[in-house]
């Protein structure tokens, strides 16, 4: 029986995600072949949209790339890829022209010369104003654009509402051909169409994962839900190298509001002279780094949790009542805005804020071109590890490096999709539902997502230690054995596919913490205090076998 059109979507670029890397990569691509590009929400839904401070990128005669590259490296804690920073760094000017060229409206201010230029900002580990924004709502901004570019195209099509179970490699094939013969093949994605509840087949000569991030592991996160690892777990499931997973990025500055979803309050506000405040007046973080409230955010997110340890508070509060109000109003309108809608108004009172899950600095691994060590499997932006980010992210990097990468990416995608036209794939079987069911026994693990979150925010949050990485191995263990024997025996849904994305992040997070017996960066235990380089100037690398259903 041949496969309806609605069994098999076939595009000659398959884009998991839509963020800035995602969205990107399939504009440039487009020109080139047709895209499909599948999101699991709405199509904003993204890191992207929510991403306030703005790209980080030497367009000031006041800069350089060597300070940008220097600040980059030692932000890094001595794990950045130089090469990778380099490249980035340099890159990264023509990206933001190419941004603005196609109308993102970046913040502008006259200079002194009554010229209208860039308005630059700073944020925490740089050592110049090189923030490029759009006041604080730079994802949001961008996001915007390359949608309205995207939805031009007729070579772009976006599936909203679809969320990819597995990458389809020779795990998936049948006969002889399931066997891997040297290299990993990836030929796309299984995808669940969630309003259909129907696992299709999209078919692809070159798969992108541009998933985003992993917030959603812990309690507090300034990520959207939609961030729960899926692009990571997917290539580490198929078998693709994943590296430095220990190194989580606590924002320091999320706001606090019981009963509410996390806030972020950008790094940009410290950057603009905010400062950091215990409940009675005192600013903390001169006694923490020379650079004060300015210090790298894995600096600034270990004094406020040994602060708040030390008191027993339940936030701190950033300041910002000594700024001119109007400023403050016109520099952070959405900010200010969100606050206000909370009763807050920050250019008269504190901001309350504490740390919260936000960035992953590891990933999969990619090389310079993006691509992983599956045959036409690219990944870019928080999803991948291409050495840029090392131990610690600079604020602001991270979009940066998603254009820079995706980019690269592109021009390796074309060279192996080569002339359209016809393409054989393989004999790719339809998605099994053999032997499952509709299971009424979802509310035995439907408590899983919240107790993943709760260990991981209690036993792999900023501080660690041997016996809470050991107390998290074994439940995260015993949690996804739950989770596999139920995922093997039902019919998929969305909420399941995001739970068993999460359980393997986590206890792949949890593998690398236990692996690095050291404190650098992100990663910090009480059992190994010390930054060593002689012994742990290196990556954590974890691979699979690679698997089917």
């Amino acid at each position: 029986m041949q496969p309806s059109e609605l069994d098999i979507v076939q595009a000659d670029f398959l884009v998991i995600g839509s963020g800035i890397a995602g969205l990107s990569f399939a504009l440039k691509v487009s020109q080139h072949g047709t895209v499909a590009v599948i999101t699991k929400k709405e199509e904003a839904e993204s890191n992207t949209n929510y991403a306030q401070g703005g790209i980080a990128s030497v367009v000031s005669t006041q800069d350089t790339f060597e300070l940008h590259i220097e600040d980059t490296m030692k932000g890094g804690a001595g794990l950045s890829r130089r090469e990778a920073v380099e490249l980035v760094v340099r890159e990264g000017p023509e990206r933001i022209r190419e941004l603005m060229s196609w109308g993102v409206q970046f913040s502008r201010r006259k200079a002194e010369s009554g010229e209208e230029v860039l308005d630059l900002g700073r944020e925490g580990g740089h050592s110049r104003n090189r923030i490029v924004h759009a006041a604080d709502m730079t994802g949001r901004e961008i996001e915007r654009v390359l949608l309205e570019r995207a939805k031009e195209s007729e070579n772009v099509r976006i599936y909203e509402n679809h969320i990819a179970v597995d990458l389809i490699t020779e795990h998936h094939l049948r006969g002889e051909a399931r066997t891997p013969r040297g290299k990993l093949h990836c030929w796309g994605a299984y995808v669940l169409d969630i309003e259909s509840q129907k696992v299709k087949r999209f078919l692809a000569k070159v798969t992108l994962l541009a998933s985003g991030g992993v917030g959603q592991l812990y309690s507090h996160t300034t990520n959207p839900k939609i961030a729960t690892g899926d692009g990571l777990a997917m290539a580490y499931r198929a078998g693709a190298e994943v590296a430095n997973l220990e190194f989580m990025q606590f924002h320091p500055t999320s706001l606090y509001h019981p009963g509410t979803m996390a806030f972020l309050i950008s790094e940009a506000v410290r950057g603009e002279g905010g400062i950091l405040r215990l409940a009675d007046g005192r600013d903390f973080m001169k006694n923490y780094h020379p650079k004060g409230d300015l210090a790298p955010r894995d600096v600034v997110a270990r004094a406020i949790d040994q602060e708040l340890k030390r008191s027993g508070e339940e936030c701190v509060f950033l300041d910002v009542t000594h700024l001119d109000a109007d400023f403050t109003r016109k520099r952070f309108p959405h900010i200010y805005g969100q606050c206000l809608s909370l009763g807050i108004d920050i250019a008269k009172s504190w901001i309350p804020v504490v740390p919260a899950a936000h960035y992953m600095c590891g990933g999969v691994v990619v090389n310079l071109e993006g691509q992983a060590d599956i045959q036409s499997l690219y990944a870019c932006g928080e999803v991948a590890h291409a050495g840029v980010h090392g131990a610690n992210r600079l604020a602001s990097n991270s979009l940066l490096e998603a254009v820079v990468f995706a980019h690269r990416a592109v021009q390796k995608a074309i060279q192996e999709v080569g002339p359209t036209g016809q393409f054989s794939f393989p004999d790719i079987p339809p998605w099994s539902e053999e032997g499952t069911f509709d299971s009424e026994e979802w509310v035995v693990i439907s408590h899983d997502r919240a107790e993943i979150q709760l260990l991981m925010t209690d036993y792999v949050g900023i501080v660690r230690s041997n016996k809470r990485l050991q107390r998290a191995k074994q439940r995260i263990h015993i949690i996804l054995q739950e989770i596999d024997e139920f995922y093997r025996r039902t019919l998929v849904t969305s909420d399941l596919i995001e739970l068993r994305n999460l359980a393997t992040v986590a206890e792949l997070v949890i593998r690398s913490a236990l692996m690095r017996k050291e404190s650098r960066g992100l990663h910090y235990t009480i059992d190994y205090p010390q930054r060593d380089d002689q012994n742990w100037l290196k990556d954590t690398v974890i691979r699979s076998k690679g698997a089917g259903r």
